[in-house]
């Protein structure tokens, strides 16, 4: 497939270190947060070179990673242009390398006067979100593909669990043993808020670049129990349809998927224990990416797909590979179909914080989190050798 982004993602807070200007830096070092630290993550604000080469040595063409809003206006109206040039930079590594960057405008974190002032909720976001973009327009004038804000309908919940902790209603946080969370249903209201910075964002860009331009959805590949089909569309819409409706007309639609949840007549199952569960406490349902793929297609009524992310937490990398091989076989099941999809991006490019905690590790490449070195694993060279070759069904990388 002539073009087909073939990559690995990676977000600015779980992995650079030292996000200090942020709300969730703010959040993990409360005292009373039961969260890890994410410190200085896995230090690649100094080492994305490093990390980049990796990838483009083992043949994948593309890299998805995130600019921090947080560093580029860490006060209200204040702009770093170290911090521009740092992530110009980076852009210029990786079109330097061969990988078609693949650039994320925000990705959870927010800066902490943002979520100080009252965030998306405090009737100014939407401008505040604007200001931002307009300056990280200023060093994207060549990126072909930028995700404006990145799991809207998951942003809706971690922004509510950060005011909570602003607001005073709640003093401490319980990350259970495999270091999930249970969630909350996406909240509409904020949702019609980020729609609309997704719709504004867009506009700049349009108007200052040539990037193609779409927001990411949390993709939860849910089934219906029989006899709770009506269930199933109400929780589906209110979970990721709304917003892959929003991304109708779109230069493309980011979909992330990695496990999938049955409704029933009282809503979404809960994982249950179970040994083939992942280290983030998922059913092992490598099917997901395709359930994900076909659904927004049909919802988005045709919006060009980039997976965005897809992956597994596991510390068995031949099971990693294992999963992969069958998500992608699904991928191409869909595109046998019809489907327009433009690339795979794995998640992740690195072991790393994984909001919260540190324990489940989806990355291709280990880091040693004392030395900071990297140890690429078989899955990014098998992963690569797809990208160089193609896709065979058998998993393999064509010959």
């Amino acid at each position: 497939m002539t073009n087909f982004l073939w990559g690995a993602a990676s977000s600015a807070h779980q992995i650079e270190g030292d996000n200090t200007a942020s709300d969730w830096w703010w959040l993990e070092n409360q005292p009373k947060s039961a969260m890890e630290r994410s410190g200085k993550a896995v230090d690649s604000f100094h080492r994305y070179a490093e990390d980049m080469r990796l990838l483009a040595d083992a043949g994948l063409n593309s890299y998805r990673f995130g600019l921090e809003w947080a560093r580029i206006e860490p006060a209200q109206g204040e702009f770093d242009a170290a911090a521009l040039a740092h992530y110009r930079h980076m852009i210029d590594t990786a079109l330097g390398l061969g990988l078609t960057p693949v650039v994320t405008l925000q990705h959870f974190t927010h800066p902490l006067w943002f979520a100080q002032e009252g965030g998306w909720q405090s009737g100014k976001g939407v401008a505040r979100f604007a200001r931002y973009v307009e300056q990280a327009a200023t060093i994207l004038q060549d990126v072909p593909w930028v995700c404006t804000i990145n799991e809207p309908n998951i942003l809706t919940l971690s922004t509510r669990m950060v005011d909570r902790f602003l607001s005073g209603q709640a003093t401490s946080m319980t990350v259970t043993s495999d270091g999930s969370m249970v969630l909350p249903t996406p909240d509409p209201t904020m949702g019609a808020v980020l729609a609309e910075a997704h719709a504004a964002a867009q506009d700049i860009l349009h108007t200052r670049t040539e990037a193609r331009t779409g927001w990411t959805v949390a993709c939860q590949a849910l089934t219906p129990a029989p006899g709770s089909e009506e269930k199933f569309t109400e929780v589906k819409y209110l979970w990721e349809d709304f917003y892959l409706e929003h991304a109708r007309g779109d230069d493309f639609i980011g979909v992330q998927a990695y496990t999938s949840q049955t409704v029933d007549a009282d809503g979404i199952v809960p994982h249950p224990a179970h040994p083939d569960n992942t280290l983030a406490g998922w059913a092992y349902r490598p099917d997901a990416l395709g359930i994900a793929i076909r659904n927004a297609a049909e919802v988005t009524r045709g919006t060009p797909i980039v997976v965005t992310e897809n992956g597994i937490a596991t510390a068995d990398d031949a099971r990693r590979i294992q999963y992969t091989s069958e998500a992608l076989r699904a991928l191409f099941d869909a595109v046998d179909d019809g489907i327009d999809v433009r690339g795979y991006l794995h998640w992740s490019a690195l072991d790393n914080y994984e909001w919260g905690h540190w324990g489940p590790t989806f990355g291709l490449i280990g880091v040693d989190r004392e030395t900071f070195a990297r140890t690429p694993k078989p899955s990014l060279r098998w992963l690569g050798g797809i990208a160089r070759n193609g896709y065979r069904r058998d998993g393999e990388a064509a010959a």
